[in-house]
């Protein structure tokens, strides 16, 4: 029985470290940018589009088409680095902890 009462406070620490690395995720902003630095997206550490910085010369109607693609590549630049983040910081909430594979806790 002691081991169950040990696994269950193991348990209760984990949870605890989860809400903090999640808190910790909500207020981290991340940049991605494509078009060498000429288009910038801002994302939270939970995906969500903050911002997107346009380089002016970048206005041309004529380019609108390369403009979103741009956008779209900074936005997936930006959101790659913070799963990799979330992913780091779940490594450490976890330690050894064996979970299966694809499982993406907390998302």
């Amino acid at each position: 029985m002691k081991n169950i009462a040990g696994m269950m406070k193991q348990a209760a620490q984990m949870q605890k470290k989860m809400e903090d690395m999640q808190a910790s995720l909500e207020a981290m902003t991340q940049e991605g940018s494509a078009g060498a630095g000429m288009v910038t997206v801002t994302l939270s550490g939970k995906n969500d589009l903050r911002g997107i910085k346009i380089d002016p010369k970048l206005a041309d109607p004529d380019d609108m088409e390369m403009l979103q693609d741009l956008i779209v590549a900074a936005h997936a630049d930006a959101k790659r680095k913070i799963e990799a983040i979330a992913a780091e910081e779940m490594q450490k909430v976890t330690g050894g902890l064996n979970l299966p594979p694809g499982l993406k806790l907390p998302f």
